[in-house]
This record gives C-alpha cells, structure tokens and sequence, in this order.
C-alpha cells in the first residue's frame, strides 16, 4: 500500500537533514498508532544520502521494528526501507532480551537496557576521538518510543529524555487530545527549561479521516508480533529453501535438527519471576529464550544483564542426561561461546506448534552440534 506523507512530515523531515552539524539525534515520540514508527522509517530514508548510514535506537518492545519482540535495540541502517508501514527483519548492531512486550514488568531493565545501548553508540560513532580521520564519521540517530505515555510510561518517557537530552524532539499528535503528550519540554523543571532551549517539532497523525482529523487505527499486536518472530526464526534456513508461508516454516523447524546443550554448560536467568531452581530447566521446555555470553559485561559490572547475540527456541529437554535442545539462527561459532539463557515471557506462537503429521514437534530426535562440550 503506497503511503501519502503528509506536507509538514515531508517539510520536518527536510528541515532535520538540511540542519547545520553536529549530526541530529532525534527522539520522536507520541501515543500509540499515531505513526510514530513510519515517522522515523520516513525520516531514516531522508539522512541516509547526506550521512551514509544513520543510528536507529528502537525502545519499542511491543512493536520493534528491526528485531524481534521484547528487544531493546540499536541497528546501524545503511539501505533505505521501502516500506515505511510495516517493520523488516535486519541485522541489529546490539540489543537486550527484555522478554516481554512491555516495559511494565521491568521498568529498570527497560531503563537500563536503554541507556547503554545509547551510551554505545555515543561512544562508538557519535563522538570523534581523532576528528582529522576520514574514516572517522559523526552519525545521526534516531530514537523510537512506545506508544505508553500515560502513568509509568510518561515516567519512563521522562527519564530517557533527562538522560539521552536529544538535539530535537518530535512530537507526534493524535485528534483525541487527552491521549497526547504535552506540549512544550515537559520532561524539565522550570529552571532547566531557561537553560536548555531544546527545539520541538509537534505534527499531527498521518491518519485522517474525511474532515482531515487523525484517527487511531486497530492493529492486530499479537499477528504482528508472531510475524516478526517467523521472519526471525526463518533465518534458521537457507534463502533458497523458499519457505514461502508461516506454515511451511512451522514445518521446517519441528524438523530441522536442533543444537545440544549440556545444563553444566549454562546458567539460566528468569528474567521475570523466580523459579525453584529444581525446576529451573524444566521451565525452559518449548519456550523462547535469549542466547548471552557471561564475559560481555564488564567485570566491574557483573551483576547486569549483557546484550544477547540471539533467540532460541528450546525444543526439547532431557533431564535424565542433563541436556537442552536448542533451534537458532546464530551462527555456531558464536554459539560456542553463549553460557547464559535468558528466559522472560514471549511465548511461541501457536503456528509453531501446529505441525499435522507431527506427534511432537518439539521432540527432538536428531542433533544438529554439540556447543558448549566438545567431549560429550
């Protein structure tokens, strides 16, 4: 479906680019289906012939638009998107396993997560430390929000504007007014608004009706959600295996052959709740789990959660031998190196389990690898 970009987006969008230097950073934020999302898409095209490449910041866990649901996460675009309505699966330069589709369960985390993944790329490509290298460029970058701007998620939304203090917000509005953000650098006292004059760009929802008044449009959450995780676990597969439609895929995974993982080998975080730990691996069976490496996270921080390199889905588990069943799309030779599985509440979507033909097809039966244990 072509998209109409309304005059004053197209007219924002060229005034970001066309701004003198440094670089933009760009927080865009608003209630929920106010077009946010294909805002910043919009916008994104729009840097990348001035700039080459551009930071996209994505803290919507509910309705991510580069990885799959229940990440934080930072991608280094480099190709224009050419849908600007619906998300696409892309390479993330890093992000967090928050597991779940809300910042609800977890505002720290979500908090925490955040900050580093904007810390990271403050350090890697926003500041120069040699300014005279050509090879040495200041990137834009834009940061998405969610939709939850009322009660914890206006809170949360204060906190990452205090602490990113972005050179523009833009502000996206909506024709029911008490859903809307206020105006103006809500986020600041009245002493730090005389002080720091940050610029806001307030525009109306690209959705209107017939008497040019935006209206909320319903999307089906959970379908999108489920999409973005079969878009990711099909990566599980070669392109040219042609895996056309979801079912095809669900067929795909109860047969493939899944990794082994020795319990030995792993160490488990509930990311949510806790767990007896007798029934620590028992909790695992047929879930979603992010796969971390333990040395990611600096010694003197030990006690956070480091940035995952994949999902997995657990197949199966045998407790008799100690040992998980594991289907991901990352490499093995990263996977040698994963010893922590992070486990919050994304659940597999039911596509993936209704396989005609298949008693099980979570069972696992065959052996793809053996990570983590060479020996065994």
């Amino acid at each position: 479906m072509e998209v109409i970009i309304p005059s004053d987006w197209a007219d924002a969008a060229e005034s970001i680019v066309s701004a003198s230097l440094p670089p933009p950073v760009v927080f865009i934020c608003g209630p929920k289906n106010s077009g946010k999302s294909t805002f910043s898409r919009y916008l994104l095209n729009a840097l990348l012939p001035r700039y080459g490449r551009v930071g996209y910041l994505d803290t919507d866990v509910g309705q991510p638009d580069f990885s799959p649901p229940g990440c934080v996460s930072l991608t280094l675009v480099k190709e224009t998107i050419s849908d600007l309505m619906n998300p696409c699966t892309r390479a993330t330069e890093r992000f967090f396993y928050l597991g779940d589709i809300s910042s609800k369960s977890n505002p720290e985390a979500y908090l925490d997560f955040t900050f580093r993944l904007y810390d990271y790329f403050i350090k890697q490509y926003h500041q120069l430390d040699e300014p005279n290298d050509p090879g040495n460029t200041v990137l834009p970058l834009i940061i998405n929000t969610p939709g939850w701007v009322k009660g914890t998620g206006f809170d949360l939304l204060v906190e990452m504007l205090r602490y990113i203090s972005p050179t523009l917000v833009v502000q996206i509005h909506i024709s029911l007014r008490s859903k809307n953000l206020p105006v103006g650098t809500f986020w600041l006292d009245a002493n730090q608004q005389e002080l720091h004059k940050v610029p806001i760009v307030v525009l109306d929802s690209a959705r209107r009706n017939i008497k040019n008044e935006s209206i909320l449009v319903q999307k089906d959450a959970r379908h999108m959600r489920d999409q973005r995780l079969f878009d990711y676990f099909k990566q599980c597969f070669p392109n040219n295996l042609n895996i056309l439609t979801n079912k095809e895929l669900a067929r795909a995974l109860a047969a493939v052959s899944p990794y082994v993982v020795p319990f030995s080998k792993v160490k488990v975080i509930h990311l949510h709740c806790q767990v007896p730990s007798s029934e620590i691996f028992h909790s695992l069976n047929a879930t979603i789990v992010g796969l971390a490496v333990s040395s990611d996270v600096p010694a003197k921080s030990m006690s956070k959660i480091p940035p995952c390199v994949g999902l997995g889905i657990v197949r199966a588990i045998d407790v008799i031998k100690g040992l998980l069943y594991v289907i991901t799309p990352v490499p093995f030779c990263i996977l040698q190196k994963v010893d922590l599985l992070l486990q919050g509440f994304i659940e597999i979507p039911s596509g993936f389990l209704q396989v005609r033909g298949c008693v099980s097809p979570y069972l696992a039966t065959n052996v793809l690898h053996k990570f983590l244990n060479e020996d065994l």
